[in-house]
C-alpha cells in the first residue's frame, strides 16, 4: 500500500518509519511535513529547513512541504493541508503514518480530517510502553538530540541533549520518556535509516514566549511537523526553549 509518513525529523517518526521499512505492507513514497513561511524552520521544532532536506536525502525518500504563513488560521491550516493531501492521493497514496502513541482524541481527529478525504491512518508505535520505546530507538542504535524543551515540565538545561541513559535517568518523574505530551522535540541525525549521520554544530539556546490566542485562530496543541491539533479549550503552553542547530 502506498502511503507517505508525517514527518516532523525526531524520534517518533523516525522509529514509525525504521519499523515500518521492516514490513512488506506500506511502500513509504514521501517523508511529508509543514514548515513556517517566514523563518524556513520546522513547525514547533525550531529546525532549519536545510537540515531536514539533509537528513530526508540520507534516508533516500522524497521530502514533501508545505510551508504555513506567519500566524495561519486554523482555516489557512485547512485549506493548505488539503491541497497537499489532495497532490498525495492524485499519485495513488492512501495511508498517513503517525508516530503518535498514546494520546487518544490526537488519533480520533487525525482519523476524522483523514476520513474525510478517503484516507486511512496508520500508527506503528500506537500504545506501544513509551520507557521500552525510546529504549529501543536507542539499542537500534538511533542517535538524537533535543531540539526544543517546553517549560513547564524541563529547564533549559535539558535542550541540546542527547537522548541516551543519562538523559532518561534525568527526567522528572511527570515527563514522558517520548515527550508524548509536547514535553520536548527531537532531532535524529544518525540511525538504521540513514546513509550517513546528518552533519551539525549546536548554536545558542534560545527561550521564546508565545501570547495565546482565542481557541479557532490558530495554536496547536501537538505539532509535530504532522497535523495541527486544536484544543477547545484555552490552556496553551507559551513558553519554550530552542537549541538552534547549525548546518556544518
Amino acid at each position: 500500500m502506498n502511503a507517505y509518513i508525517n514527518w516532523s525529523g525526531g524520534k517518533d517518526a523516525s522509529f514509525a518509519l525504521w519499523q515500518l521499512q521492516q514490513q512488506p505492507d506500506y511502500h513509504i513514497r514521501y517523508l511529508f511535513t509543514t514548515l513556517s513561511e517566514a523563518f524556513q524552520r520546522v513547525s514547533m521544532h525550531g529546525v532549519r529547513e536545510v537540515l531536514l532536506d539533509e537528513q530526508a536525502r540520507q534516508t533516500g525518500i522524497p521530502l514533501k512541504k508545505a510551508y504555513l504563513p506567519e500566524n495561519a488560521s486554523m482555516e489557512d491550516y485547512n485549506r493548505i493541508m488539503s491541497t497537499q493531501l489532495a497532490e498525495l492521493q492524485a499519485e495513488g497514496i492512501s495511508h498517513a503514518v503517525f508516530g503518535d502513541i498514546f494520546l487518544e482524541d490526537l488519533r480520533a481527529y487525525r482519523e476524522t480530517q483523514l476520513a474525510q478525504i478517503g484516507m486511512e491512518g496508520v500508527f506503528p508505535l500506537w500504545k506501544k510502553n513509551s520507557t521500552q520505546l525510546v529504549k529501543d530507538f536507542i539499542t537500534a542504535g538511533f542517535k538524537a538530540i533535543i531540539v526544543c524543551v517546553n517549560a513547564k515540565y524541563l529547564p533549559a538545561s535539558f535542550a541540546g541533549r542527547i537522548i541516551d541513559e543519562a538523559f532518561l535517568a534525568d527526567l522528572p518523574a511527570e515527563v514522558d520518556p517520548c515527550g508524548e505530551n509536547g514535553e520536548f522535540h527531537s532531532f535524529v541525525f544518525d540511525g538504521p535509516l540513514f546513509s550517513t549521520p546528518v552533519a551539525f554544530t549546536v548554536g545558542e539556546t534560545v527561550e521564546r514566549v508565545y501570547s495565546p490566542v482565542r481557541a479557532g485562530e490558530g495554536n496547536c496543541y501537538k505539532d509535530d511537523g504532522e497535523n495541527c491539533f486544536q484544543k477547545e479549550t484555552i490552556d496553551w503552553d507559551t513558553r519554550f526553549y530552542f537549541c538552534d542547530l547549525l548546518p556544518a
